[in-house]
């Protein structure tokens, strides 16, 4: 599992002989034990999951062992505290969590966490006690090996077999410190401040925290978006809705000891900065352009989030592990600001491009999210925004200007309104069904476009990319299946599942009750929306869409509804895939593209890290000269002055500061998928006329 050889490389946690629940220990840790009200809540989360979620599961006692081994997985991915006794002594509980939960029983997950949280303790204090000596010494001229990915080995034998993999551990801890310019003193320094601020928040938690975590390795086993808020969850989440937050626009989660960038909120300070990148991983956070860093590795999520949230103006810095790349640490400064919904509406911009033959001016239409003031609306505000009504006003100005056809970009727009995403469109097919919603109880629901005649009836393009979801699936599902355009991109996320609250007598719990359709009958859930031209794969399909999750739900079909086909578009097809390919096979930044993803790939795909400082520097260094001789080999092609090292490439990359300004420009110096989309688009309009002439049929099923 790429997360878990990520997770080892840069764990945080250090080696020590393991003294096992020593009496001071124990003393100073009382256990947690569950609150009078989770049990009941434990049977209402239960009750709701088998009423209410689309699958209809049961819980049994083949539930019960997936749920055990859910719920260790959380809390050692890497196989890495519990020993393997300890292992054997939890499988007392492994048929009978089902029955326990019926029951209102919560303390076999209170048990386990128990363990966990003491034998953590214990390391925890033993390294500090190590470390109150000094650094230990280590021999980063031996040839050893740290093992990545620890998901098919077996958790530590005894304590020496745990003692061992922890040295390692330690020693890569170290290693990567020393990489990144630090000397023996800052090392141990930092070190220190990381684990007493572990062992602080480990004695702040509460009962909450381990109910929340027990339940939601229960929802995840019914689907990934199914999940239980606690009261303080829910906060977060409400406020994160609202995006009245000020802060950078990032969503976080927990990914072992790392806080892990899910998403960027398009249009926020950090979407803007173009630095922060998902699954960068923030491993500490200083406070304006000279504050001190605070190491944030094995702090809780709020705890960060706290931390990177701040007064609009202020400047917060980020120091992140980004991902694909060596380890090598990374400061990004970013100014805090408010998610405005204006930073997130459409925009505009005009380009020309030729076939060949004849030039062509093309209209892009950007749109990060499908938006609604819903407040505005609520109260019938007539100049309320939302992405149809901007769309259609972006279109009008278009039409004006006598473009020759349209790009609508929906590339990194995670969904929103499903309202929108219907109506949006309206601006382009005339009447019929735009998709279809099965329920839990089986029951189809249509949402119809009401308009009786199109807006926009010229030459039409979708782009999309992997972080293109829900929202967005459906809109490009239905012009792909309408013929009323072209998709072009790469496979969508493949997020087809609606999910509404249902409130608890704690909390609240975030259940998956319906799935999307097209009108063709294919769900957009798992496979997504599959691009009628490909383009360069940006992103691993392994580790991100929904198809990455082990409990997403299948794709399948149900009936197909009449809908229109307008064009023909399988006659262009062949054509267009013919010229694109052509012109891309020898495009310096095609190439780099498609370089860059296998490097990345090759990257991930590393079983093993070297704890030889010699050998590691050597690596760096090579990866440091293949990145810039894929990086001179694009300059050189584009007739651009390359650069003499990889410092000065570096520099150039972080010249921009993040810093906030209005909405983002559409522009196509920097964006080579736009720039062939507008080529594509060009020769799609010179074959235009060929498949336009006849007025839409309508299909029979």
């Amino acid at each position: 599992m790429q997360t878990n050889r990520i997770a080892a490389l840069f764990s945080g946690f250090l080696f020590l002989t393991l003294t096992l629940f020593s009496a001071a220990t124990l003393a100073e840790l009382d256990s947690l034990q569950p609150e009078e009200d989770q049990g009941s809540t434990a049977r209402e989360i239960v009750g709701k999951l088998e009423m209410l979620h689309y699958n209809k599961l049961k819980l049994s006692d083949d539930m019960s062992e997936k749920l055990w081994e859910e719920y260790i997985e959380a809390l050692d991915p890497t196989k890495s505290y519990f020993l393997a006794s300890d292992i054997s002594e939890f499988r007392q509980w492994r048929t009978k969590l089902d029955d326990q939960l019926r029951a209102g029983q919560v303390k076999a997950g209170f048990d386990i966490y128990n363990r966990f949280r003491l034998r953590l303790t214990d390391r925890l204090n033993n390294i500090l006690n190590q470390l109150d000596k000094g650094l230990p010494a280590f021999d980063f001229t031996r040839d050893e090996y740290l093992e990545l990915d620890r998901e098919d080995s077996d958790w530590p034998a005894s304590i020496s077999a745990a003692d061992e993999l922890w040295r390692k551990r330690l020693k890569s801890s170290v290693l990567n410190l020393r990489l990144t310019g630090k000397k023996d003193e800052e090392i141990r320094d930092l070190l220190v401040r990381r684990y007493k601020g572990q062992l602080k928040r480990i004695h702040q938690q509460s009962s909450d925290d381990v109910f929340e975590l027990y339940m939601n390795s229960l929802t995840r086993l019914y689907d990934p978006h199914s999940n239980y808020l606690s009261p303080r969850s829910l906060e977060n989440f409400n406020m994160s809705m609202s995006l009245s937050l000020e802060g950078i626009g990032a969503v976080l989660q927990m990914e072992d000891e790392y806080t892990k960038v899910a998403r960027l909120v398009a249009g926020g300070p950090a979407d803007r900065s173009g630095k922060l990148k998902p699954n960068d991983k923030i491993v500490a956070v200083g406070q304006g352009k000279e504050g001190e860093m605070v190491d944030v590795v094995g702090w809780r999520l709020d705890d960060v989030v706290d931390l990177i949230r701040g007064e609009a103006g202020s400047y917060v810095r980020l120091e992140t592990i980004p991902t694909g790349g060596d380890g090598t640490h990374r400061t990004i400064l970013i100014k805090r600001s408010k998610v405005k919904l204006e930073d997130q509406a459409a925009k505009k911009a005009t380009f020309e491009f030729s076939d060949g033959e004849k030039t062509y001016k093309i209209g892009v239409i950007n749109l990060p999210t499908f938006y609604i003031d819903f407040e505005a609306y609520r109260r019938r505000d007539p100049n309320y925004k939302s992405t149809t009504r901007d769309v259609a006003k972006l279109l009008e100005e278009l039409k004006a200007e006598k473009v020759d056809g349209i790009i609508l970009d929906l590339r990194n727009n995670g969904g929103g309104s499903l309202q929108e995403a219907t109506m949006l469109t309206d601006l382009f097919i005339d009447q019929g069904p735009v998709v279809q919603i099965r329920h839990a109880n089986e029951q189809i629901s249509r949402h119809n476009r009401s308009r009786s005649r199109a807006m926009y009836r010229g030459p039409l393009m979708v782009l999309i990319n992997r972080l293109s979801a829900s929202a967005s699936e459906i809109f490009a599902g239905a012009i792909q299946d309408y013929n009323r355009g072209l998709v072009v991109g790469n496979q969508s996320f493949g997020k087809g599942t609606v999910q509404t609250m249902a409130p608890l007598k704690e909390g609240q719990l975030k259940i998956t009750q319906s799935k999307f359709y097209r009108v063709s009958g294919d769900s957009t859930q798992h496979a997504g929306v599959t691009p009628d031209i490909q383009m360069p794969r940006l992103i691993d399909v392994e580790t991100v869409g929904e198809s990455a999750y082990d409990t997403a739900l299948p794709w399948d079909r149900i009936h197909a509804v009449p809908h229109a086909k307008y064009f023909n578009l399988k006659e262009l097809l062949p054509s267009l895939i013919s010229k694109h390919q052509q012109r891309t096979a020898a495009d310096p930044d095609f190439i780099f593209l498609r370089e860059q993803f296998q490097f990345e790939t090759e990257r991930a795909d590393q079983e093993y890290v070297s704890l030889n400082e010699k050998t590691r520097e050597m690596e760096r260094k090579e990866l440091n000269e293949r990145l810039l001789t894929m990086e001179n080999r694009r300059r050189t092609a584009k007739g651009l002055k390359p650069y003499k090292t990889f410092e000065e490439y570096e520099e150039s990359e972080s010249e921009e500061v993040a810093n906030i300004g209005g909405p983002v420009e559409i522009k196509l110096e920097k964006d080579p998928i736009l720039n062939e989309a507008g080529y594509i688009m060009a020769d799609f309009i010179s074959l235009y006329d060929k498949i336009a002439k006849s007025p839409p049929q309508v299909a029979n099923f």
